[in-house]
């Protein structure tokens, strides 16, 4: 299919995997396709890219894997991807300057959510601009997510209250701890090491979808 005419994918509920570029590609590709093996909400490659790799040629095979289970694939921050590779969107870790702008430029539709924190501006921005989706972090302490503030979960309350856009949660989630989330209202959990890190991250994936389940 042309670039230009794909039609836009939605994305589900559940679990939104993010995979490290940067990993061993057969490593990465191996892994990913025993996440596959279950239901994923989608699949965001992280800004983290090896200087003098083919980021294009990854990204397409990331892509044609998933989009075989029909899963969306977003980039993170690189925007401009979406007009030369099979990319369904975009997560933007901060408000991008001339979104508008920036909208219009890409040649298809496309996927788009914003990380948020405790500054519920954020989250008017991203209803405004009618963005897909919006992801809280850091919900838990983190080392994939030590750049973000741990997120009050009255600020989340009020998310889910006053805006109309899809929740994810993402910071220091493991199976064990999300029993504490039961309060909150979200579409899904966007995990990095607790899956990509795991021998096998299909398995650790049902744990985690057992704990979604039980909500």
């Amino acid at each position: 299919m042309e670039i230009s005419s794909r039609v836009k994918r939605n994305m589900g509920s559940g679990i939104y995997l993010i995979v490290d570029p940067s990993m061993d590609e057969l490593i990465l590709m191996n892994k990913l396709n025993m996440c596959l093996r279950e239901k994923l909400a989608a699949v965001q490659i992280w800004d983290n890219f090896n200087d003098n790799q083919n980021i294009i040629e990854l990204i397409n095979k990331i892509c044609g894997q998933c989009h075989a289970k029909n899963v969306p694939v977003l980039i993170n921050n690189r925007w401009k991807l979406l007009n030369n590779s099979l990319l369904d969107g975009v997560h933007f870790d901060v408000i991008p300057e001339n979104y508008t702008q920036l909208k219009g430029s890409v040649i298809h539709p496309f996927i788009s959510g914003l990380t948020c924190n405790n500054d519920l501006t954020h989250v008017e921005w991203a209803s405004k601009n009618k963005l897909d989706y919006i992801s809280f972090c850091s919900i838990f302490p983190s080392q994939t997510a030590n750049s973000c503030e741990i997120v009050n979960f009255n600020t989340i309350h009020d998310a889910s209250r006053n805006y109309g856009l899809p929740i994810y949660l993402a910071g220091g989630i493991k199976p064990e701890n999300m029993h504490r989330l039961d309060e909150l209202k979200y579409t899904g959990i966007a995990v990095v090491s607790g899956i990509m890190s795991k021998d096998n991250p299909n398995e650790s994936i049902k744990k985690y979808l057992e704990k979604i389940n039980k909500k």
